[in-house]
Parts: structure tokens; C-alpha cells; sequence
């Protein structure tokens, strides 16, 4: 499959996922659910979960579904420079594997806005809001959204969220499902010489751990190094909005 037709559908656990219920996603390649998410839509592809979710809780793929956990997805991520400057949650970490492993030109999110309010803030309900857990990698989900743009512009994939809430801590472009237009939707340019810079400053840190499991390690990194990089991530890529 070349990236010139390889649309990719990444779906969260938000209310506003419920949408994909009523949608056409034939246009999708691929649909990678997240967690609880293949409940939304028996039209999934790929089921992504990490290793602590409950095994009663994870679909049985039919025969063109596959299931996918940290045996994969640690590789793609450390592929892209790790954990702790990609940011710990699952909807970064299905993002940076869906890049690696489709090459897409297009990734788009569905309810994956991590904005929690009210009494229903998963689609099944109450749950318990992972990217707001005491985490240094998570402090600027803004900022760890615009990194991930950055790397999926340079491999020449857009990405946009068509999750029309008024809320959003992913910064992508949000459009309704009927305003996209997949030939028209063109990956954002990024500052260049900003995103080298940004790379350098991650191997001087060192923030790396490559069985994935930073948390073990989380007393080896500074949290003012993460949030100056992190702003550093967010230049990256509105400069060239």
C-alpha cells in the first residue's frame, strides 16, 4: 500500500467517538480503535491497547482484525525518540505506530480530544481520564500533540481531528467528516531548523528507555527540561501554521 492511498481513522474513547456509528468510513484504509473503542464500530481494522488492559475487556478479531500491545508499538514509538517526549497515552502512542507501521498520507483522530467534563466522559460513561494522571510527560498535551504533527509532516502525512468539539487539546486542523476532502488535505509545513534543533536537545537529554516503561525511571527526568522542550515543539509547528 503507498502512502498516496492510505488514509488511516484513529478512534479514542470520547463521547463525541459515538460519531463514527453513523459515518461512512469506507474511505478509511485502516481504523485503529483505542482501547474500549472497538465497541464503537465493528468496521475496526486494528485494536490497540497497552499491556495492563484487562484481557476480558479486549475484542476477539475476526479474521482481517488484528490486535496490537506493547510488543509492537514500544519499537514504533522508539522509533520516534521514546516515551517521555512523545507523552505516555495511548493516543499518541497509536498515532506515532500507525505512522510507523502504514506510512499513511493521512491520519485523522475521532474523540481523542482529552477534555474531560461532566459525568460522561467516555463514550460508556465515567472513566478514568489517563492523560490527566500525574505523569511528566503529559504536563503540555497541546505541545506532545504538535510534536507528533511535526514528525507525521516530514514523512508527508497530515493529520486533523474531526472531532468538532469546542475543546481540544489536540492541535490539528479540525474539520467536520463531511468537509474532508482526503486529495485536498495537505501535511503542515514545519520549521525545519526548529525540529533539529528539538532532536538534538532530546539526545543531550537523554530521556530515552527503550523497553518502553519510563515510569520506572521517571525520577531520572527533569520536568522544567520537558516543558522547555515542549514549547519548543509548539513553535515547531505554528510558525509554519
Amino acid at each position: 500500500m503507498t502512502k498516496n492511498e492510505t488514509n488511516i481513522l484513529i478512534i479514542g474513547s470520547a463521547p463525541s467517538a459515538l460519531a463514527a456509528q453513523k459515518w461512512n468510513l469506507s474511505s478509511f484504509n485502516k481504523i485503529v480503535v483505542i482501547n474500549n473503542a472497538w465497541q464503537i464500530t465493528s468496521n475496526w481494522t486494528n485494536s490497540i491497547f497497552p499491556e495492563d488492559f484487562p484481557v476480558e475487556k479486549r475484542p476477539k478479531p475476526s479474521r482481517w482484525q488484528t490486535l496490537h500491545s506493547a510488543a509492537e508499538y514500544v519499537r514504533a514509538q522508539n522509533h520516534y525518540g521514546g516515551f517521555v517526549y512523545a507523552g505516555g497515552t495511548m493516543a499518541f502512542t497509536a498515532a506515532y505506530w500507525s505512522l510507523f507501521t502504514f506510512s499513511p498520507s493521512l491520519i485523522a483522530y475521532l474523540g481523542c480530544d482529552m477534555v474531560y467534563s461532566g459525568t460522561k466522559t467516555h463514550f460508556y460513561g465515567k472513566g478514568t481520564p489517563d492523560p490527566l494522571r500525574k505523569d511528566k510527560t503529559l504536563k503540555n498535551l497541546r505541545a506532545k500533540s504538535a510534536r507528533f504533527e511535526c514528525f507525521a509532516s516530514k514523512e508527508g502525512c497530515a493529520v486533523i481531528n474531526l472531532s468538532v468539539m469546542p475543546n481540544s487539546n489536540l492541535v490539528h486542523q479540525q474539520m467536520s467528516l463531511n468537509e474532508l476532502n482526503f486529495s485536498h488535505v495537505k501535511p503542515k509545513k514545519i520549521d525545519a531548523e526548529q525540529y533539529t534543533r528539538n532532536l538534538e536537545m532530546e539526545k543531550r537529554l537523554g530521556y530515552y528507555v527503550a523497553d518502553g516503561r519510563y515510569w520506572k525511571k521517571m525520577q531520572d527526568f527533569r520536568e522544567d527540561e520537558i516543558l522547555k522542550l515542549d514549547e519548543l515543539w509548539i513553535k515547531t509547528l505554528k510558525n509554519f501554521n
